[in-house]
């Protein structure tokens, strides 16, 4: 790949099948297809309105996950993503990061700041309205949006220094399957960040509560030692988390 090549063209040459005729006419690259072909939980179809994209930065995200995280205690979200940059050594070395379940794109233009120019971010989504918005507020050409399926991610094996995933884990059909697919595309010694649910022990609910509230939404709240021990078991090495009062994030390194 070389460096100096189209933005886009440095995407494609990531993908396991290029397609013949790419189509970036929204301004990202659409790898789904029709709508038709998908079926969101009721949570998923939240994310896909219109509406969500014009508030998601400036209310829903701050005001929901700021609460979720213990705010004023928790960190706000500047911190949280100096805190991402940090977990996922981003120090400004030429970086090539992927931000899976990227929304409108506010995680991956922070994370930007810790990746050189010669790098490439890669957004992915599902949602035409968030990268959509995700397209229109982003002026960085090192930054490029794909919309794709997070549980079985379009890249070649052993792509990416780091991946992120901020507030979507909990969203996923199959979470386990994103996991697999993530390590999957992480190249040896790479690093894995995820921001996602959190059910605090201290507050005692049914697992038949939880298993309705994912039933009926596709919200799924995982345990304090779920997603550790789903990275423990896929090998990964220097795991951390922080805890807070709904959420929980926790980073790891692909081993080499």
């Amino acid at each position: 790949m070389v460096r100096n090549s189209p933005p886009i063209d440095r995407v494609l040459a990531l993908l396991r099948d290029e397609p013949a005729n790419p189509d970036t006419t929204r301004g990202y690259l659409d790898l789904l297809g029709p709508e038709a072909d998908r079926s969101p939980s009721l949570a998923q179809s939240v994310m896909e309105t219109t509406f969500l994209p014009k508030i998601y930065e400036r209310i829903w995200r701050p005001i929901g996950f700021n609460v979720a995280k213990g705010w004023p205690l928790g960190p706000d979200t500047a911190t949280e993503h100096a805190m991402a940059r940090d977990w996922l050594f981003l120090s400004g070395d030429p970086a090539t990061v992927l931000d899976v379940a990227c929304g409108p794109g506010n995680v991956t233009r922070a994370l930007a700041k810790g990746v050189g120019e010669e790098g490439l971010l890669i957004g992915l989504d599902a949602s035409h309205p968030m990268l959509t918005r995700a397209a229109k507020d982003t002026t960085d050409p090192k930054i490029q949006y794909v919309r794709g399926d997070a549980t079985d991610l379009p890249f070649r094996d052993a792509t990416f220094d780091a991946v992120s995933c901020f507030g979507a884990l909990y969203l996923f059909n199959d979470p386990w399957a994103a996991i697999d697919d993530m390590t999957r595309v992480l190249k040896p010694g790479g690093h894995l960040t995820i921001l996602t649910s959190r059910h605090p022990a201290i507050i005692p609910t049914p697992g038949i509560a939880r298993s309705l509230l994912r039933r009926t939404t596709g919200f799924k709240i995982f345990g304090d030692k779920e997603v550790t021990n789903a990275l423990k078991d896929r090998g990964f090495q220097d795991l951390k988390q922080h805890r807070y009062p709904f959420m929980q994030l926790v980073g790891a390194r692909r081993p080499h």
